[in-house]
């Protein structure tokens, strides 16, 4: 198994020697990519790196982490490698670890594999609360817009794929910035791809980030209610009609109608000054009740659908 790194390299002078240093001999290939680095990262790697294994690939304009990574992906797949490992270059993510990101992967336990600082109390003792709160809230909205509700700290960049599925997605259709991880993982529920966690813990150095969260959130709201309106019209109503459709459809139906019907006769009262009748109050609230039921069966079908089975198991032959 031929197995690649790659390492998006915008300004990283600093440490992305020790980072390439670091890297075990497993790994047959290292991809460091200067996103038309301001810094020339690219060319200081060239005059300074001593190792064969790396390849400087170039982008002739800024196109964030995600069209730095698909750049080394698209080089990944023409060279032949079976794994690409991403591994950031600013000396945040241990290349020791990557044995444990690409077992999974060898045995056949999964596609994609992501780090995941949340997974042991004292992995996150050193993380700002700020930081900490943000992650859980989009950890959240990621598990309902992509489904996959058995992965935590979606944000997190350290991910190792099998090449077999990165050639059944969309490449050059994934986002470019800050919204990459989360789109990666949903274009993998597309493909039914298994992902799966890998502990580790959270390093932070002085880099000071460039994420304006008042910013993003709009954009990251909207991109989410998209992905889930994607998700559900392509798992529940293109691919399949199944129990999880019956039971989506009936909550919508029936909460839809319970709100019509309660607000008209709310309106109506309050404009005659007579109160609506019990009966009608309970008439107005059992389709709701009935609708949150429905709505409830319908996230635990969500939840026990998380794909189990590998696509690369059958998309190529893995070793025993």
């Amino acid at each position: 198994m031929r197995i690649a790194v790659a390492i998006p390299c915008y300004k990283v002078t600093q440490h992305v020697l020790g980072v390439i240093e670091a890297i075990g001999p497993e790994v047959h290939a290292i991809y460091a990519v200067d996103d038309a680095c301001p810094v020339g990262s690219g060319r200081f790697i060239e005059e300074n790196n001593c190792d064969p294994r790396v390849r400087v690939l170039y982008n002739p304009e800024n196109r964030g982490v995600g069209g730095a990574i698909v750049t080394a992906y698209k080089a990944a797949l023409a060279d032949g490698m079976d794994i690409v490992v991403k591994i950031d270059g600013d000396g945040q993510m241990d290349p020791t670890l990557l044995p444990l990101f690409v077992r999974p992967l060898l045995r056949g336990q999964a596609d994609y594999t992501k780090g995941n600082r949340f997974y042991r109390p004292e992995s996150v003792q050193g993380m700002p609360p700020v930081r900490l709160f943000g992650n859980a809230v989009l950890s959240f909205l990621t598990k309902l817009s992509c489904g996959y509700w058995n992965v935590m700290d979606p944000t997190n960049g350290y991910t190792a794929v099998r090449t077999c599925v990165l050639a059944e997605l969309p490449l050059d259709k994934l986002e470019r910035r800050y919204f990459f991880e989360t789109d990666m993982l949903f274009r993998l529920n597309t493909v039914r791809a298994v992902v799966q966690d890998v502990p580790m813990d959270a390093i932070y150095a002085d880099e000071e980030s460039n994420l304006n969260v008042s910013r993003v959130l709009p954009e990251f709201l909207r991109k989410h209610l998209s992905r889930l309106g994607r998700r559900y019209v392509y798992n529940y109503l293109v691919r399949d009609f199944n129990v999880g459709t019956l039971y989506s459809l009936f909550a919508a139906l029936l909460l839809m109608a319970g709100a019509v019907f309660g607000g008209w006769h709310w309106i109506v009262s309050n404009s005659t000054n007579h109160p609506a009748t019990s009966g009608t109050v309970m008439l107005a609230a059992l389709p709701i009740l009935i609708g949150i039921q429905c709505l409830i069966a319908f996230l635990h079908y969500d939840v026990s659908n998380v794909p189990s089975e590998p696509v690369s198991l059958s998309l190529q032959d893995l070793p025993s």
